[in-house]
């Protein structure tokens, strides 16, 4: 009877992996370095869009404000976290900076303003309505529209900008 659960087993790691591929493929265009493909690390500065992986197959995604990352955690609590705890609990060992191709940051002004007035407040968390993203998004525009994938997040973004993303690593001293 294990036989069947193996292949259960294996039919969902194909399925995830093959969405995580799907996701990939939909950054071209609008991404020119995912997270992890590059070796340049990048000092962070307020207002600049941050990730880490979740458990390889997700991202998650949060703004810099004062040496925190502001973030939508997932019971609706919008808070400042460290760069150690954005890590926490999560499958990622490295931050990663939006910049553009000379390495600087992506910051679009009135970025950290915004994400600093949702502070300490609640909005329902839905992973697919109202995520991370929505909450990123929302900081960097202003806008107010559901974003369900990174990739999704990384389009706008790459609109907003006018840019190709370039992930970069944050410089390790910050959290280590």
């Amino acid at each position: 009877m294990p036989a069947p659960l193996l292949w259960l087993g294996a039919g969902a790691i194909a399925i995830l992996a093959g969405a995580k591929y799907s996701n990939d493929k939909r950054l071209e265009g609008s991404v020119s370095r995912l997270p992890g493909n590059s070796d340049v690390e990048v000092e962070p500065i307020n207002g600049a869009i941050v990730t880490c992986g979740v458990y390889g197959l997700f991202e998650h995604t949060g703004i810099w404000v004062d040496g925190n990352i502001l973030e939508l955690k997932g019971n609706g609590l919008i808070r400042g976290v460290s760069p150690n705890r954005f890590l926490q609990e999560r499958s990622g060992e490295c931050i990663y900076i939006a910049c553009d191709e000379n390495n600087i940051p992506l910051i679009q002004s009135g970025t950290a303003d915004r994400a600093i007035s949702l502070l300490f407040s609640y909005s329902e968390y839905d992973v697919i309505k109202n995520n991370c993203h929505k909450f990123v998004w929302h900081c960097i525009s202003g806008e107010d529209i559901p974003l369900t994938r990174f990739s999704a997040l990384n389009q706008k973004i790459a609109e907003q900008f006018a840019t190709t993303i370039h992930w970069h690593p944050v410089i390790d001293r910050i959290y280590s």
